[in-house]
């Protein structure tokens, strides 16, 4: 007993020593920020917005020590819908959350979708992005007033392409486009593509004449040359990028999506300020603001009933708008 009291009182030292730097150190522990188990939906297809951003978020996180092994997984389907049904299902789940944006408004409307983004428990707002208008390195049209001009001799022929269902923002960004070239929007040849992975595809291939989807999923392919970009649709041009706005171009058309997170309903109060906690530490890390400048993102952040109260009007939006351009 002599013999093992001072060995006994020399290990309960080291610990205290070492212990807290183990427990505390990158763990998201100071913060409680760590969620065992997390899983991230996506609700298109790997190489789209949604994509993206839920993969940028996790890694983020993880290299933030915020919380590990977040599982990202793809469960694409009717615009985002499909997904959004199975997180409506999955009442209760604190350890399951969804990417979305405005393409889901959309995809709920066009499709007539039995569950709703109000079903859903609103955790925030992340982002907001313009889209660009690109075409194949190959095209024949090198501005948009060359796309502009033969898209006005035969709408039809010409078809766009988005990542988006009718509603969302690569549907409604070129509509809005029509308009103002005074194309009517019902003449509009648009194909959506469930992300924008299948539609670059569509785009390389020359399946569409051009298409519309968020900067941060083209970047890459515009730098390298495989996309030529005519044109983005916010109100100012984004750095580092050489396109004028639509509105430069002559076209009266300001336009930005945004992206986000909702949560399963059903989640208790501690649950539901877990993942926003989780979120608004991700929102101040040096690792999320340097992947929003890499990405082309503008902050647009909003949590909890203020997200949710921005989801409701815009739908109210989406619907104002749609009836608007007779579609």
């Amino acid at each position: 007993m002599r013999l093992r009291t001072p060995l006994a009182l020399l290990g309960a030292a080291v610990l205290v020593l070492v212990g807290p730097p183990l427990l505390t150190t990158g763990s998201g522990t100071e913060t409680g920020t760590q969620i065992p188990g997390l899983r991230f939906m996506v609700p298109n297809t790997p190489g789209g917005g949604y994509d993206i951003t839920a993969r940028t978020a996790a890694k983020n996180a993880e290299d933030a020590g915020l919380t590990h092994g977040i599982e990202v997984f793809n469960l694409p389907g009717a615009g985002g819908t499909v997904g959004l049904s199975r997180l409506v299902s999955e009442h209760g789940n604190g350890k399951l959350a969804m990417s979305m944006g405005l393409g889901v408004v959309g995809a709920v409307r066009s499709n007539d979708a039995p569950k709703t983004l109000a079903d859903t428990t609103p955790i925030a707002r992340l982002t907001e992005e313009q889209d660009v208008v690109v075409v194949a390195k190959d095209s024949p049209y090198r501005t948009v007033d060359d796309l502009v001009g033969a898209w006005k001799e035969n709408p039809g022929k010409l078809p766009v392409g988005g990542g988006s269902s009718p509603g969302g923002p690569d549907h409604l960004a070129p509509m809005l486009m029509a308009r103002a070239a005074g194309i009517p929007p019902k003449e509009v040849n648009y194909i959506p593509f469930d992300g924008g992975g299948e539609l670059l595809a569509s785009i390389l291939g020359s399946k569409v004449a051009f298409g519309v989807s968020g900067v941060g999923e083209y970047l890459d392919q515009i730098k390298s040359g495989e996309l030529r970009l005519l044109a983005v649709t916010g109100p100012e041009r984004v750095a580092g990028l050489d396109a004028p706005t639509l509105q430069e171009a002559g076209y009266d058309v300001s336009f930005t999506n945004w992206r986000g997170i909702v949560a399963p309903p059903g989640l208790t109060e501690a649950e539901r300020t877990k993942l926003v906690g989780l979120v608004e530490e991700l929102h101040d890390s040096d690792e999320w603001r340097e992947s929003m400048k890499r990405n082309g993102w503008d902050d647009a952040f909003l949590t909890g009933e203020k997200f949710g109260a921005f989801l409701d009007a815009e739908d109210k939006r989406v619907v104002s708008v749609l009836k608007e351009l007779g579609l």
